[in-house]
């Protein structure tokens, strides 16, 4: 079995968490349409989603405070400790369901509709890095293939359950403190965290391999990612195949291609302006900041 497992960011740091859940239902209907139904999928959270979830999905929530009270903005490592801990909560939830395997993903990404049943052929294996992958924007309905996208993307590793040592003395119930105690550096270095996941585990004997296939979209401009990554330059419009290797809302081919046409050339039309329009919206930001704190 493969357990699918995510977290939401806390509500005071969203900019509309109506939005959070929208792209985690559209992320859930992904997941969900795997081709094999050998699998659980567990989403941790502060607040009950307002909307029916799909089968096979389990919400737990916690009552942990937000990671920054008075910004939606989240500095790095109070973001990987808020979520490491609630994937930690997770995976304790996963417990119940004794999974061999893990995908750790993020709320607004897609996966690839054959990952179920590809790790369920292939029992035994140390795990999957997916280094392959695409970029998407739904602003521009457009895509982008990218290398290394474990290195920019958190929905990129498949690891066998026991790896991530969960602890089997606490339930869901269990305090922050109690919960980065138990998992102590994995927290921040392959839970909370993705990007050096792979010299981790290989540090440890673990040598992951390449998933042999583009496995996951790491889906930007959605106005609430944490990076905040935009798809810039070059992209072609997403095909109905695409769309449907990875549950992605599809729209009139004729309006994609419009769309994507348009958006990029008035992408272009603006670059040389970016560099202003950055500044202005730091100063912007830093205004707000102050005017907040008094």
């Amino acid at each position: 079995m493969l357990a699918f497992i995510t977290s939401l960011r806390h509500p005071r740091n969203a900019v509309d968490y109506s939005r959070v859940e929208e792209l985690l239902l559209e992320t859930l209907h992904s997941v969900t349409q795997q081709t094999s139904d050998d699998f659980v999928v567990i989403v941790v959270g502060n607040r009950e989603p307002s909307v029916e979830l799909p089968d096979k999905v389990h919400f737990v929530k916690v009552s942990y405070g937000p990671p920054a009270p008075r910004d939606v903005r989240v500095s790095r490592s109070p973001f990987i400790r808020d979520k490491g801990t609630k994937i930690g909560v997770g995976l304790i939830k996963a417990l119940e369901f004794d999974p061999d395997y893990v995908m750790i993903f993020d709320a607004d990404d897609f996966v690839h509709r054959d990952l179920v049943q590809f790790v369920g052929e292939r029992p035994g294996r140390p795990g999957w890095v997916i280094d392959e992958g695409w970029m998407y924007s739904r602003n521009r309905r457009a895509v982008r293939p990218i290398s290394d996208f474990n290195r920019t993307c958190g929905t990129s590793f498949i690891i066998p359950f026991d790896v991530y040592g969960v602890p089997t003395d606490l339930d869901v119930t269990a305090s922050k403190a109690e919960i980065r105690e138990a998992y102590g550096e994995r927290i921040s270095k392959i839970i909370g965290a993705h990007k050096w996941a792979v010299e981790w585990h290989a540090e440890r004997g673990r040598v992951l391999e390449r998933l042999p296939f583009p496995g996951a979209v790491y889906h930007v401009d959605t106005g609430e990612n944490h990076s905040r990554n935009e798809l810039s330059g070059r992209a072609k419009p997403i095909s109905r195949a695409l769309a449907a290797e990875f549950g992605i809302p599809s729209r009139n081919r004729l309006v994609t291609w419009w769309s994507c046409y348009c958006k990029t050339t008035a992408y272009r039309m603006a670059e040389p302006f970016r560099p202003v329009a950055r500044f202005a919206k730091r100063a912007l930001v830093g205004v707000k900041r102050r005017l907040t704190r008094r």
